[in-house]
């Protein structure tokens, strides 16, 4: 039997997932899940800091489907929402539907910006709340350090410092904001880099927003 490709040490991996259960929300049912390698066209996925178990595109195991397998990452759903697990990344967390939380408290900084860190399609991000902005906006940087397959979008044209330029529509499978998960959220993807991800309304019209001084908080509806 062929051994997995690049797999993960046992100790880091099983610390990872133990980490990422104790920073789940509690009552989502939350799983860790991570992709320790690959036997031939199946994932070998770890859940739950469970025995390593080759999954197939199209089977299940623990209640994740593998819904892809390519060289070096598989693609699995839970709940309806899909996420890119990759070789030698750490185990994300995924949970119910809409996660359990329903209310986010920011402070801002300094300059008065509302920033913080999250998570889009399982993956870690920097964000900065703009209230001005119609949609979520993400540089083509973070994009591509996200994995997110922007250039099958549809294109739009945007103007810029340097003229107009070309961007790219799509949809995000899920933006969580500490234990608040929001489904099927509009974007664009942005021909230049940007330092944060901006969240504009297609997201923020989820929330009803309170505002104090320098205390922002957002509610799901």
């Amino acid at each position: 039997m062929p051994l997995p490709r690049r797999p993960l040490r046992l100790g880091r991996l099983l610390a990872a997932l133990l980490a990422a259960l104790c920073l789940a929300p509690s009552g989502a049912h939350a799983q860790a899940v991570a992709l320790a390698g690959m036997l031939g066209s199946k994932a070998l996925l770890v859940v739950d800091a469970s025995p390593p178990k080759a999954v197939g595109a199209g089977e299940e195991h623990q209640g994740v489907k593998v819904v892809a397998v390519s060289k070096e990452e598989a693609t699995i759903q839970v709940n309806g929402a899909q996420r890119v697990l990759r070789l030698g990344e750490a185990p994300v967390s995924v949970g119910a539907r809409g996660g359990s939380g329903k209310r986010i408290v920011l402070i801002a900084d300094s300059r008065g910006h509302f920033v913080n860190t999250g998570t889009i399609n399982g993956r870690v991000m920097q964000y900065m709340v703009d209230t001005g902005a119609t949609t979520v906006a993400i540089g083509r940087n973070d994009a591509e350090r996200l994995g997110l397959n922007y250039l099958s979008g549809a294109p739009v044209h945007m103007s810029t410092a340097n003229g107009v330029a070309q961007g790219w529509r799509m949809r995000l499978d899920s933006v969580r904001l500490g234990d608040v998960e929001v489904l099927g959220v509009d974007a664009v993807v942005m021909p230049q880099p940007m330092p944060y991800v901006l969240l504009g309304s297609s997201l923020l019209t989820q929330f009803q927003m309170t505002r104090i001084n320098d205390r922002m908080v957002l509610e799901k509806r």
